[in-house]
Formats: C-alpha cells, structure tokens, sequence
C-alpha cells in the first residue's frame, strides 16, 4: 500500500551504481529513509525529483521500522534560484547540514517549518547571512542551550543592558560588566529580534556589514561553546564567502 508525505530531502546517498537513498524531513518533523531504485539512470523519472533541495509530495511503499520505497513524487519547490548561485547553495548545504545534526540530538519540534521558511526566504534573495543567523539562533532553543535575550544573565535586571556574551550566554547589564566587549546598542536589539521573529513573515532585511559581522561572531562563538556541534558545511561556507 502507498502512502504520501510532504518533506523536504535533506541529505542523498549513492546506493549501488544506478540508485540512491534519500532522507526526507516531513511536516510532522520526523527522517524517512527512502530506497529510490534507478534513481541515478539518465531515463529514470526519479532521477530530477530526489536532489537534496526538494520539497515536494513523496508518495513510498512506507516502512516505520526499516527503509521505505520510493515510487513518485510531486515536486512542490525545487529551489530554482538557490541552484543558480554558488553562494545560495553553501548555504543552503549548511542548513540541511545543520537541521540533519539537530534532528539527530532529538530536538525536532518546528525543524520542517523552520528548514521550510528559511529555504524558501534564501530563494526569494534575502539576505542569505541574516536568514542562517535566525535559523542557528532559533535551533538553540532547540538543542537546549538557548541564550539569555531577556535580562542580564548574572542580576536578572532587564535595565541598563550593556553588550551580549557567550562566554556568559546572553546578555550582560552595565552593574555586571566586567571585561566583556562591548557590542554595538543594534546589534543587542537585533540579536533578540532575530531570535523571536517568524521567519515566514520577514519581507525585507536592511542590516549593515558591521551589525552582521558581529551577530555572525556571537553566534559562531556561542554555538562553538555550548552544542558541541562541527559541520564541514559551515568550514566551506566559510572558505566561498570570504
């Protein structure tokens, strides 16, 4: 018996010479390992529908305990405009990356809405650095180490904020600051928006170089503290962006 199942393929691996094994990641925020037969063969339908960056309709012979079977698929978004530009697509690679290694630490509550939204933003031509920011920020609270954006870490004062740390997981007020650098006001601000905001609802995103850079540092420092997470993804971002 066939079923269907919305998803996203987050990540593709050759099996055999002719065929793959895809994951697809569903609405309800569960992984199916799906056998696609043939899926590799230039004549074979399968061979355009099971690219990683593929929200669409699965429809498999499906198994709960071991791995499904592909049979079709219809294609919802193919992320055109993501596969036209290198840029789009090193990121795109660190978000299906870094959703895979959240999921893994069994923290999927909102993962689809979240792979979904921001894949879809990315293709729109959003600000491709802003859009990862929210989702990484956003996956902390999933991975159970989210920052302190609503008062100093150290009083609980919600007065007089001075800077944010990762050293000490959010935000620091002036009675307690020490030798913490101290970020500029927007940048606070910014972190806590960014933090909150339903990505399917940004439209528009009109941030300067230096407020990114320092949202980028925080972040990058914070996850490098707190999740224990390394993706190679990130390391060849990194190394196209510069």
């Amino acid at each position: 018996m066939l079923e269907s199942f919305e998803g996203i393929i987050i990540n593709e691996i050759k099996y055999g010479e002719t065929s793959k094994i895809i994951n697809i990641l569903t609405t309800d925020n569960k992984v199916i390992g799906c056998y696609c037969k043939g899926a590799n063969l230039l004549k074979n339908h399968l061979r355009n529908q099971t690219n990683i960056l593929t929200h669409g309709h699965f429809i498999m012979k499906y198994n709960k305990d071991k791995m499904s079977n592909l049979n079709d698929v219809t294609i919802i978004n193919n992320y055109k405009n993501i596969k036209k530009d290198i840029i789009k697509i090193g990121y795109a690679n660190y978000i299906l990356d870094l959703i895979n290694q959240v999921y893994k630490h069994g923290a999927s509550d909102f993962l689809f809405d979240y792979l979904k939204n921001t894949l879809n933003k990315l293709d729109e031509g959003l600000n491709p650095k802003i859009i990862t920011s929210i989702l990484e920020l956003k996956c902390l609270n999933n991975l159970g180490v989210a920052p302190n954006l609503e008062s100093c870490v150290n009083c609980n004062s919600k007065k007089g904020i001075a800077t944010i740390s990762s050293y000490y997981g959010g935000f620091v007020c002036n009675n307690c600051l020490k030798n913490e650098k101290i970020v500029n006001e927007k940048t606070i601000k910014l972190i806590r928006m960014l933090y909150l905001i339903d990505i399917d609802k940004i439209d528009k995103i009109d941030i300067s170089k230096d407020i990114e850079l320092e949202i980028d540092n925080f972040i990058e420092d914070y996850y490098s503290r707190y999740t224990g997470l390394y993706l190679k993804s990130k390391a060849f971002l990194k190394s196209i962006i510069k």
